[in-house]
């Protein structure tokens, strides 16, 4: 089985032939995020998890797991011969509400997911496609199995929930592959600087309206001019994907990401506009006598003063 999966992995990786239908789902997620016009920022962020400062899907999935491995367990427990027909009756009964809750779970994975997954390309993109082509086709067999068990025929909607849960666990692992493989709605901003010192990066002069890349004690950063006379330091990679944001721009107080335009507010680093779910992590900065200086969060330094835009230490 350890080598089955990769192998399994490697292969849905190679199908080329899946890039076109997945691009043409995505333009068809554009245009319906497009014509949202003014709330499509609002519905996008939810979507992809802002206000809970990680991806909205990992929870969603899990909820939906739970829910339906619970109504795999009551499904067994009323299949047991001896047991009264109370016992039997109330498994069923509370099996088919947790399988209720499990199809309302299913849907808001699939619609989190598939936001978060128009952001992928080659093997992931692939992977996660047939990830959720996958779990499609176990929430069709769960509706199946819902709509039969009211209907009485209990034994046919077990079936299908077996059936389907099986096919669940099968996409569970692709799913597991882009997470801690691909690192697919992990934080990638990259280490962390903790220097408590203040520490001269460079000449304000050498700022040109773009963020620039600069390292201090191994750690990258970028620092850009925000306002006339303020200064920024941030992490120099996207938390969604690890975009160099040096590539990236400042536009109205916004540090922009290159790859995939994500927003992140100028004075805490905080997310305006996904995909990007985590923020950027923010240091503080400061320009004396025409100096850039940059300081980390020293793991709970306290603050002096005379500090700059950036907000606190690293997020």
């Amino acid at each position: 089985m350890r080598k089955l999966g990769p192998q399994v992995l490697s292969a849905i990786g190679r199908q080329e032939w899946l890039d076109r239908p997945s691009y043409r789902l995505e333009h068809m997620l554009s245009f319906v995020y497009n014509a949202l016009g003014g709330a499509r920022n609002t519905v996008a962020n939810a979507l992809n998890g802002v206000w809970l400062g990680h991806p909205a899907h990992p929870p969603l999935a899990s909820l939906t797991s739970g829910a339906l491995g619970t109504t795999v367990a009551l499904d067994a427990l009323s299949l047991l011969p001896g047991r009264p027909a109370t016992e039997v009756l109330d498994a069923s009964r509370f099996a088919s509400r947790s399988l209720g809750l499990g199809i309302l779970a299913s849907v808001g994975s699939a619609v989190t997911g598939v936001t978060d997954w128009q952001h992928t390309h080659e093997e992931d993109r692939r992977v996660g496609l047939v990830h959720g082509v996958i779990n499609l086709v176990a929430t069709g067999l769960y509706a199946a199995s819902w709509w039969d068990r009211r209907r009485g025929r209990h034994g046919r909607g077990i079936a299908f929930t077996a059936l389907g849960y099986g096919i669940t666990l099968a996409g569970s692992y692709l799913g597991g592959a882009l997470v801690f493989e691909s690192g697919i709605g992990i934080d990638q901003s990259g280490a962390r600087l903790r220097t408590k010192e203040w520490t001269p990066v460079l000449p304000a002069s050498s700022l040109n309206g773009k963020p620039v890349r600069v390292e201090v004690d191994g750690v990258g950063l970028v620092v850009c001019q925000t306002k006339p006379g303020e200064v920024s330091a941030f992490g120099e990679f996207c938390p969604h994907l690890a975009a160099p944001m040096a590539d990236g721009w400042v536009d109205r107080g916004r540090i922009v990401c290159p790859w995939h335009g994500s927003w992140f507010e100028a004075e805490s680093g905080d997310v305006l506009r996904g995909p990007a779910a985590a923020p950027l992590p923010c240091y503080q900065a400061r320009l004396v006598d025409g100096m850039v200086e940059v300081r980390g969060d020293g793991q709970g330094a306290p603050l002096d003063g005379a500090v700059g835009i950036g907000r606190g230490g690293a997020k």
